[in-house]
């Protein structure tokens, strides 16, 4: 692969958002050729359409377009004499595409055969996955471009540093150890949902503990036991799955609103400047 497509390949790993900078056309002389590629996050670029000034210029509105949290693209036209102050005298359209950092991350403890299944079906939507266990062999070989695993010995030490407000899926084998989860989840954090995988009669006796615990009745909002829709009946790890993704994906998120992308009236009038 490329340096620009292994920049990309790193942005989804680190759910750090980027954007993808790419000369659509060049007329005359120009630093680089038509198809060349860049990629451009908030505090660095990979790659290189060319350098100098032109470079500095696209690189600066590729982060007011990232800057905006939605997905969204332009196409730019750049003089290289008159706009940025580069001797070649050609010029060159190019077409940015910027793709925020993912607006849902979910902490997932147990890599059993649930978490697995989570995850499958999570690789394929607009998620950052934080994912944790204490087995290293748990983890698949090839894990999802949005998901990151962590061996952690005691899991319960992810959630020092855990994301402001995030969501949790406990999925463990270990119930003193979804115990100990929920209620640091409930006590030291602001995730915003916590799933917990288990029956009811856990549910109850777990809600009686955190009682006990001081834990006050407003906080018992934030999770659920059993976790994922009640009308999905069927107990198969990827149908236990497909409940709790889709709970996760029902509630309330922050603002996803999609702008439109870059109309092909646009692109022509962008291009028909050369």
């Amino acid at each position: 692969m490329s340096a620009w497509q292994d920049a990309i390949a790193a942005c989804h790993r680190a759910g750090e958002g980027f954007a993808v900078v790419t000369l659509l056309q060049t007329k005359g002389s120009t630093p680089r050729n038509e198809g060349t590629k860049m990629v451009v996050t908030a505090d660095d670029s990979m790659d290189t359409i060319g350098g100098g000034g032109l470079e500095h210029l696209v690189m600066r509105r590729a982060r007011e377009l990232l800057n905006q949290g939605v997905p969204a693209q332009s196409v730019e036209h750049f003089p290289l004499a008159g706009k940025a102050n580069q001797c070649c005298g050609g010029s060159v359209s190019v077409l940015i595409e910027a793709f925020p950092a993912p607006t849902l991350r979910v902490a997932i403890f147990g890599a059993g055969h649930v978490g697995k299944a989570v995850v499958k079906i999570l690789a394929d939507c607009d998620v950052r996955i934080d994912w944790i266990d204490t087995r290293t062999e748990q983890f698949p070989n090839d894990l999802p471009a949005n998901t990151q695993s962590h061996v952690l010995s005691e899991p319960e030490t992810f959630l020092e540093d855990f994301p402001s407000g995030a969501m949790a899926l406990i999925l463990t084998h270990d119930h003193a150890l979804d115990y100990r989860l929920l209620l640091k989840l409930l006590d030291e954090t602001d995730a915003r949902h916590i799933g917990l995988i288990g029956s009811s009669t856990k549910s109850a006796r777990f809600l009686d503990r955190l009682k006990r615990a001081g834990i006050p009745d407003a906080e018992h909002v934030r999770w659920q036991c059993p976790a994922g829709l009640p009308e999905v009946k069927g107990k198969m790890p990827m149908e236990v799955a497909v409940s709790i993704v889709g709970e996760l994906l029902s509630l309330p998120s922050a603002d996803l609103t999609k702008k439109p992308g870059v109309s092909w009236k646009a692109v022509q009038a962008a291009l028909g400047k050369t």
